[in-house]
């Protein structure tokens, strides 16, 4: 193929070089497969979906478009180097209408029923004047690094309401289940004028900070049978719940889910508030039959009164955002020490040298970080 010929896909950049070997082959000029050059089938030709502007993206997300804000939220998911930097102007654009909403971080094992209660929570607080986004985190696989994205399914009733917006994303292996862009995505949702935003977490026994790091309120989901109090007690992660919420309290396992609580309402006594000013409470209710939803909700939104009123929830979010700010830093450095071409050359012998015990893994490191100082600077 002569170098006129030659053509690459569309998120190819524009200064790639010969790494870059993915090409996009021009059609056949005559018959083949039987078929005549004068077929009376007319070819059709799938449009181009067109490119959009940093001002598409921001007139489309505070007119509340959907498919922008869909499109907005894949352009900061993605990590293409001109990808990012046209989401970081958008963002830019949109921040001076975000912060308006109040942000739930809802958490639970595997089985609790998250996605069930979200729903149900969903469809009150529509119910209510709310107009409502969720973040479902769905695990990725480690083998093949895909994911089912099937959270939306379970959520049919909500997802036919034209107030709500529902965005399944991948955890990408990242710790609690939640991904990177996460942050970037509930502005973008505050923007839109979603006054409500829940971020679901894949819930996998994983340390919650991250969660805790970009929410206002952090809501802890609860199975019966999990442990009687000194059990509670022991898991970290209740530390970081601002309520603890006792779920499937209908029919047979009512009477279990009120002993539960009990027990769990005793077992936040002996641990700190996780927000200073608020008592960690405990909780019942019944995402099927409906009982304890509009309950949870109004202690969500006594917190969301005190709190604002006694300064505390800005100065989280204040926290909030300086945190950002590191972990995009660390982010950053990370990506650029594997990504150095000294580390890269070096990293292989290194593994070897230390799997096979000639080289200590803290010497391996030093001199892996040295090669990336001197090199650099």
């Amino acid at each position: 193929m002569s170098n006129e010929t030659i053509q690459r896909p569309e998120w190819v950049p524009a200064e790639a070089g010969a790494e870059f070997t993915t090409q996009v082959m021009p059609g056949v000029t005559g018959g083949h497969d039987g078929l005549t050059s004068t077929s009376a089938t007319p070819s059709v030709i799938s449009p181009r979906r067109r490119q959009l502007s940093v001002t598409d993206y921001v007139e489309g997300v505070l007119n509340n478009d959907r498919m922008i804000l869909g499109r907005a939220i894949t352009l900061i998911e993605s990590n293409a180097p001109a990808h990012m930097e046209t989401a970081q102007a958008v963002l830019k654009e949109l921040l001076p209408h975000t912060g308006k909403s109040i942000r739930v971080g809802i958490t639970g094992v595997p089985g609790v029923g998250k996605s069930t209660f979200i729903e149900a929570l969903g469809c009150h607080l529509i119910e209510q004047g709310h107009r409502l986004a969720v973040l479902a985190v769905d695990p990725t696989s480690t083998l093949t690094r895909g994911s089912i994205l099937g959270d939306k399914t379970r959520m049919e009733r909500l997802t036919r309401e034209t107030q709500a917006f529902i965005r399944p994303s991948p955890s990408g292996g990242t710790l609690g289940g939640v991904t990177r862009k996460s942050r970037e995505t509930i502005l973008l949702c505050e923007a839109a004028g979603f006054d409500v935003i829940l971020v679901e977490t894949v819930g996998v026994g994983q340390s919650e900070t991250t969660v805790r790091s970009m929410v206002d309120f952090f809501l802890l989901l609860m199975l019966t049978g999990a442990g009687d109090e000194l059990q509670g007690i022991k898991k970290g992660i209740m530390e970081l719940a601002d309520a603890l919420l006792i779920n499937k309290a209908d029919g047979d396992n009512l009477t279990r889910a009120k002993v539960a609580r009990g027990e769990y309402t005793r077992a936040v006594h002996y641990l700190a508030p996780a927000t200073q000013g608020w008592r960690t409470q405990v909780h019942t209710c019944s995402a099927v039959t409906g009982d304890g939803i509009a309950k949870i909700w109004s202690v969500i939104e006594e917190f969301r009164q005190k709190m604002t009123a006694s300064g505390t929830l800005e100065a989280r979010r204040h926290a909030q955002a300086i945190e950002w700010v590191y972990a995009m830093i660390e982010e950053h450095l990370r990506t650029s020490f594997y990504h150095h071409p000294a580390v890269v050359a070096a990293l292989p012998a290194m593994k070897e040298a230390v799997i096979n015990g000639s080289l200590p893994a803290t010497l391996a490191a030093t001199e892996l970080l040295a090669k990336f100082e001197r090199e650099r600077f």
